[in-house]
């Protein structure tokens, strides 16, 4: 299922590779896509992926999602 999120705290490419390689490490979860200047964050992701999962390694990586 495609899902975009927004997500405070990324302010550069490095933020952003951060992010894309947290949240890839959640099983479950690929082509994660990042829009720095808007902080939109879309990906794919089965079914079982909750979005508290998601929003936990958002936070694990430093930043915050955006509701």
């Amino acid at each position: 299922m495609k899902t975009t999120i927004k997500v405070s705290g990324m302010s550069c490419a490095n933020c952003v590779r951060h992010m894309s390689e947290a949240l890839q490490g959640l099983d479950g979860i690929k082509d994660v896509q990042i829009d720095l200047p808007t902080g939109e964050v879309t990906f794919e992701k089965v079914d079982s992926v909750t979005m508290d999962e998601v929003a936990t390694v958002v936070q694990e990586a430093g930043y915050q999602m955006v509701k």
